[in-house]
């Protein structure tokens, strides 16, 4: 894996769990009894934003770790999937 490779696995890495962190501790504007006019009861109160970026930064790079640790060493490959053997390298012809 190359070294672009290696940060495009990190950044779908990170917004995958910046999506799953986000809705930790939500509180919305209408449960907190402070509705700013002109925007839904459901938007949050206060999003912490900077705060989950750090969360999900410090995460998905043990994520993104593991991931690429498994591509580098090949401990799974493309082969370890072919059930049917599609993947057998060509037969070698004298």
């Amino acid at each position: 894996m190359g070294p672009v490779s290696a940060l495009v696995l990190y950044a779908v890495v990170w917004f995958m769990v910046f999506f799953v962190v986000l809705p930790l501790r939500y509180v919305s504007q209408g449960e907190a009894g402070d509705v700013v006019p002109g925007t839904h009861t459901s938007a949050p109160a206060d999003p912490q934003i900077k705060r989950k970026a750090k969360i999900t930064t410090i995460w998905a790079f043990g994520i993104w770790a593991i991931i690429a640790s498994v591509i580098w060493f090949e401990l799974i490959s493309v082969s370890d999937f072919d059930w049917r053997d599609r993947y057998l390298p060509p037969p070698v012809s004298d």
